[in-house]
């Protein structure tokens, strides 16, 4: 019998400055009461994803797996709980990460820890073993989310680590979608050679490691010091046992192997982030697994995409964060104060006080043409829109924009490979692979402030007397209808 994790001591505090891992924040999940233990058995091939699908405001740990596992999954649940994992709120998390993003730390390496209890070499482990779920009706098959590839630069050495779907195909063998962004940069390396890419995936982590592999950043710069600049202590890291990278010494477990040079197989369809099965399936590589460590009482790591799922989440804040970075110098310092990234991930809302009349499309401008591929779609408004409530951006869409002079499109624009509204060249596994598309900005913001008249027009509703509250005033028999209202409301912002 496996100990439950309440019983299991990691040694470290959860707090910023001490080293996290995904013990730990299951131990700030409870505390928060943001954690739902789940005691009776789940079969993860038919039913952990109608669990998970329908669980947006909790993170769930499963404590009767097959093979005696346990999982973590759908945490963070949503931006609320991604905050509590860098120690802010869902309104300061994105500028806290921007600024955390500047403050990158190296890692270091360490002897031996928790990952390198268990040792098992190739023909003694079976990934059919793992509690891998399929979340969706069409998915070709179980499907590893939250495996996070290590790679390296052949020529330099220098390692990246970023998020790839990883399709089991047999006891050793898994497909992968390598997204054209950096580690498939690496295995064209590798395959120009005509040699095998060594891959190291880790599974169950602290959430800010996952938020780091999320970040995208100029090819080169190590995600790990990303990591540590989110956590605030260097990422202890190992070496691997029979290829030539390094990994978390406190992840929960690793997977050694290699991706083959000119292999591709199918692989897909699967439910991704945007809330379709169609992209990025097809002829894809594949990963061969030769070793597996483990921590002696490994808890799995379970990852379901979709749209405003746990998959969904690790793209919003980093995405968020790196574009709030690129957008606080633009013009000489406007007066922003937040960006977030929008459901289906490839929309955007920038929250903003504009200084000059024309400021917000410059914004705008720069918005879409970031360090991500992504957003397609951006709309600015200002500090009064709550821009984590939709019903306050979708009325500030309808009050406040003038179509003909506020909304602008580029033709003919490179997005993101798998935005499936837009056409596709090419196919997965090629160079070709991509959408060309258009973009499209909104700008919903009102007059600025130096033009006081006109921008008075704009004052939202206000009750008097904000600070009345309806519990204060309710029958006692109605108290628990009160009670239970909603915290965030259409205004509900307005009043704090």
């Amino acid at each position: 019998m496996i100990p439950t994790v309440r019983n299991v001591d990691s040694g470290e505090s959860g707090t910023r400055g001490q080293s996290r891992d995904m013990r730990s924040w299951i131990a700030e999940l409870e505390a928060a009461h943001e954690l739902i233990r789940v005691d009776k058995p789940v079969d993860p091939l038919t039913e952990m994803g109608a669990l998970l699908y329908q669980c947006r405001e909790r993170a769930l740990l499963f404590e009767s797996l097959p093979h005696g596992w346990r999982a973590l999954a759908q945490a963070p649940a949503n931006v609320r709980q991604a905050a509590l994992a860098f120690g802010a709120r869902e309104d300061t998390v994105v500028p806290l990460v921007a600024e955390r993003m500047g403050a990158r730390i190296a890692p270091i390496i360490v002897a031996d820890g928790p990952v390198k209890e268990i040792k098992r070499s190739g023909g003694t482990f079976d990934l059919g073993e793992l509690p891998v779920h399929i979340a969706g009706q069409r998915d070709g098959g179980p499907v590893i989310g939250s495996g996070l590839v290590v790679t390296k630069d052949p020529d330099t050495g220098q390692r990246n680590v970023s998020f790839h779907r990883l399709q089991i195909k047999g006891p050793n063998q898994s497909g992968i979608l390598l997204y054209p962004r950096h580690a498939w940069r690496n295995y064209l390396k590798y395959e120009a050679r005509n040699e095998p890419m060594p891959v190291a995936v880790f599974i169950g982590h602290h959430p800010l490691y996952y938020a780091a592999a999320s970040t995208t950043a100029a090819y080169g710069v190590d995600e790990f010091e990303i990591a540590g600049g989110f956590l605030g202590h260097p990422v202890r890291l190992v070496r691997c046992e029979t290829v030539d990278l390094e990994v978390p010494a406190d992840a929960e477990i690793v997977l050694e192997g290699h991706i083959p040079p000119h292999i591709r197989e199918e692989e897909g369809p699967f439910s991704e982030f945007q809330d379709y099965y169609v992209t990025g399936a097809g002829k894809n590589p594949v990963v061969e697994y030769q070793y597996m460590t483990r921590r002696h009482d490994a808890i799995f790591k379970n990852l379901q995409n979709g749209s405003e799922m746990e998959g969904c989440v690790f793209h919003k804040i980093p995405m968020s964060a790196t574009i709030y970075r690129r957008l606080k110098d633009v013009g000489g310092g406007p007066n922003l104060h937040n960006v977030m990234a929008l459901p289906g991930i490839f929309g955007l809302a920038i929250q903003m006080t504009p200084r000059y009349y024309g400021e917000a499309k410059n914004l705008l401008m720069a918005a879409l043409s970031s360090e991500y591929q992504h957003p397609k779609v951006a709309i600015a408004v200002d500090a009064d829109v709550d821009i984590f409530n939709p019903a306050e951006l979708l009325w500030a869409l309808s009050t406040r924009v003038n179509p003909q002079q506020d909304v602008v499109i580029i033709p003919e624009t490179h997005n993101h490979a798998m935005d499936a509204a837009l056409p596709e060249l090419g196919a997965p596994g090629t160079a070709l692979w991509q959408r060309l598309g258009s973009k499209m900005l909104i700008d919903a913001t009102i007059p600025p402030p130096a033009d006081a008249p006109a921008r008075a027009l704009f004052e939202r509703i206000r009750p008097r007397n904000p600070h009345l509250r309806l519990e204060d005033f309710a029958a006692e028999e109605s108290l628990p209808l009160v009670r239970a209202l909603p915290e965030r409301y259409f205004g509900s912002r307005l009043l704090e």
